[in-house]
C-alpha cells in the first residue's frame, strides 16, 4: 500500500529532527552539541524568529586591559520558559588565515579555545545577553568578531570590531632597507613589543601626519607607503597625498621594511645615563640594576605617543639601534615635528645612554 502525503510529510519531519538533534564533531577539539531543537514546536515554525543585535560597532581598549564585545539577542513573540540557544563567538581573520573560534557556550557550559582559553567569558548580565569579555589583551586580539546565535534553526549573527589604541611606526632590519621577508617582517614588530600593522591602521596614522616614503608590510600581506609630501622617488612630485600600495606581494621571494603596530603600555619607559655614556652590553645591565629591562622599539613609539616621552638624548634599545623621542620640538632637537628620531645601528661598543622599560605590577 502507498503512503499518504500526510504520512510522507511526517516521516520528513522526523528524520529532519533526529538529524539536527545528533551530536557534532568537526574536529579534535569540537565543542558536543545535545538539545538544539529544546523548544522546537508548531509555534517555531509558524513564525517565532531570533534577533540578534550589537550595541556598537567599534569597541576600543588598551592593551593588558579588558574588554566587553556586546551582543544581545530575542525571540519575536517571547518565548517562555525562554528557548536554549547555542552561543559561539569567532575572529574573522585575514584572507591568509582560517577564522579563529574564541567561545562556545549551551546554558551554562562553555569552552574557549586557543590563546583566549582562559581569558574570555560571556557576561550574561540579563536574559539574552551573550557579550564576550575578553581580559589581560594582547595586540593580536585587535580584529573583527563574530557573535553568532542558534534556537532552533534559527541563526543569527553580527559583527564587532575590537581596536587597540596604539601607534604606527616603520621598522627595517639593521642591515638596512628592504631586507625583510614576510615571516621576517612578523617577527621583527614581535620581537619590539609589536604586530604587524593593518591597512586601517597605517591610514589612520597617515591621516594624523605619518611619511614615510620607504615600503613596508602590512597584515594583510600587501606592501603599501603613506606620503605626505609627494615629491620625486616618493610616489612622484604630480600625484595626491595617500597610502601607496604594491599591492600583494610574494611572502618568501620578496623583501621590504615593514610598519608595525604598538599598543598603549602597561608600564613605563624612562632615560637613564648613569655618571658615564655605556656600551649596549653595559647600558642593558643599568637596566637591570633599576629592576627594569632595556627598552623595545615599540615600547618607545608607545611611550611617546601615550605618556609624552620627551628626552632630546639619544639611547640605546634592545635592538641594537640608538633613538629618542621627541613630543615639543626645538632647536638642536632634530626636525620642526614631532617623532622618534633614529641614529641607526652604531657599532655596540659605542657609548650612549639608554632607555629603560619598567612594567607595572599590581
Amino acid at each position: 500500500m502507498g503512503w499518504s502525503l500526510q504520512a510522507l510529510l511526517w516521516f520528513e519531519a522526523q528524520v529532519l529532527l533526529s538529524l539536527w538533534a545528533k551530536p557534532v564533531l568537526q574536529s579534535p577539539n569540537a565543542f558536543y552539541y545535545q538539545d538544539l531543537t529544546n523548544g522546537l514546536n508548531k509555534k517555531d515554525a509558524s513564525g517565532v524568529q531570533l534577533h540578534i543585535d550589537s550595541a556598537q560597532s567599534t569597541v576600543n581598549a588598551q592593551q593588558g586591559g579588558h574588554a566587553t564585545l556586546p551582543c544581545r539577542f530575542w525571540f519575536e513573540p517571547d518565548l517562555s520558559p525562554p528557548k536554549q540557544v547555542r552561543i559561539k563567538w569567532s575572529k574573522v581573520s585575514s584572507s591568509r588565515e582560517p577564522e579563529t573560534d574564541v567561545l562556545v557556550a549551551i546554558g551554562a557550559r562553555s569552552r574557549s579555545y586557543a590563546h583566549y582559553s582562559g581569558r574570555v567569558h560571556l557576561k550574561q548580565d540579563l536574559e539574552g545577553d551573550a557579550s564576550l569579555v575578553i581580559s589581560a589583551l594582547q595586540l593580536n586580539d585587535t580584529g573583527l568578531y563574530r557573535c553568532e546565535v542558534v534556537g532552533g534553526l534559527e541563526d543569527q549573527s553580527t559583527s564587532i570590531y575590537l581596536e587597540l589604541q596604539g601607534v604606527v611606526f616603520p621598522y627595517q632590519h639593521p642591515q638596512g632597507r628592504y631586507h625583510l621577508s614576510f615571516g621576517g617582517a612578523q617577527q621583527a614588530c614581535a620581537e619590539q613589543d609589536a604586530t604587524l600593522a593593518t591597512f586601517t591602521q597605517l591610514y589612520e596614522s597617515w591621516r594624523e601626519g605619518l611619511h614615510w616614503c620607504n615600503a613596508g608590510w602590512l597584515a594583510d600581506g600587501t606592501v603599501q607607503y603613506p606620503i605626505t609630501h609627494p615629491r620625486a622617488k616618493c610616489g612622484g612630485p604630480g600625484v595626491v597625498p595617500g597610502v601607496r600600495s604594491y599591492g600583494k606581494r610574494h611572502p618568501h621571494q620578496h623583501q621590504y621594511d615593514v610598519f608595525c603596530f604598538s599598543s598603549a603600555l602597561p608600564g613605563a619607559v624612562f632615560y637613564l645615563q648613569p655618571a658615564h655614556r655605556m656600551s649596549l652590553e653595559k647600558a642593558e645591565r643599568a637596566c637591570e640594576k633599576q629592576g627594569a629591562v632595556i627598552a623595545k622599539v615599540g615600547q618607545l613609539y608607545s611611550a611617546w605617543r601615550f605618556q609624552s616621552l620627551d628626552h632630546c638624548e639619544a639611547g640605546w634599545l634592545a635592538d641594537g639601534s640608538v633613538r629618542y623621542a621627541i613630543t615639543k620640538p626645538r632647536k638642536n632637537c632634530g626636525p620642526l615635528e614631532p617623532g622618534v628620531r633614529s641614529f641607526g645601528f652604531p657599532p655596540p661598543h659605542h657609548k650612549y645612554g639608554v632607555y629603560c622599560y619598567k612594567a607595572h605590577h599590581g
